[in-house]
């Protein structure tokens, strides 16, 4: 291999190091702006799953009623985007699937418009919408948790690339030359 050669190889790999590590970096401080941000505004909402002495028949997580997954977080805060996710379709889901019998608020709305004196149609109305709109909310905050561990994946890939690119570099340049040296045809004299 030529000098010239061998040097573009050792620039383009400098180059890699330094790339990939900077989006290394890059992706490890979003992953953790990102799901620092869900659990803080998360935690500032004071929003707890039912105590595990409501795990009961009757209770606010009836085993007959609620999953699995709701009852494993009993008595929990909502600090997570996993747990916004089970709060919100586990816990909020069933109470709004118990509202005006399980339609969705643009449904009752809809007729609550055509009645305007229907007053229970206005309630459920109201009581959907904000429980919709809560509900939203949280699989939201769930979508960005989900954002933000992606980017941390993908920024310890990215890390690993770098690693070993850098090791492809140290050995360019430290062992590649001695063993070119040693395999080097010896030159004639005339």
């Amino acid at each position: 291999m030529s000098s010239d050669m061998r040097w573009r190889i050792i620039t383009l790999q400098v180059v890699l190091v330094v790339v990939l590590g900077i989006s290394a970096g890059a992706l490890f401080f979003s992953a953790s702006f990102v799901t620092g941000m869900i659990h803080d505004q998360l935690v500032a909402q004071k929003i707890y799953f039912p105590p595990s002495s409501e795990i009961k028949p009757g209770g606010a997580l009836d085993p007959a009623e609620y999953s699995q997954a709701a009852r494993n977080y009993a008595g929990q805060q909502v600090d997570n985007g996993d747990k916004a996710k089970v709060y919100a379709n586990d816990f909020i889901g069933v109470h709004l699937g118990e509202i005006a019998g399980g339609q969705t608020y643009s449904q009752v709305s809809a007729k609550a418009q055509a009645n305007p004196t229907n007053l229970a149609l206005a309630a459920q109305a109201n009581t959907l919408f904000r429980g919709e709109t809560l509900r939203a909310l949280l699989l939201n905050a769930w979508g960005w948790w989900q954002v933000g561990i992606y980017a941390f994946i993908v920024g310890i890939v990215l890390a690993v690339a770098a690693l070993v690119v850098l090791g492809a570099l140290v050995y360019e340049l430290a062992v590649a030359p001695r063993g070119a040296r040693e395999k080097a045809p010896a030159r004639e004299l005339a």
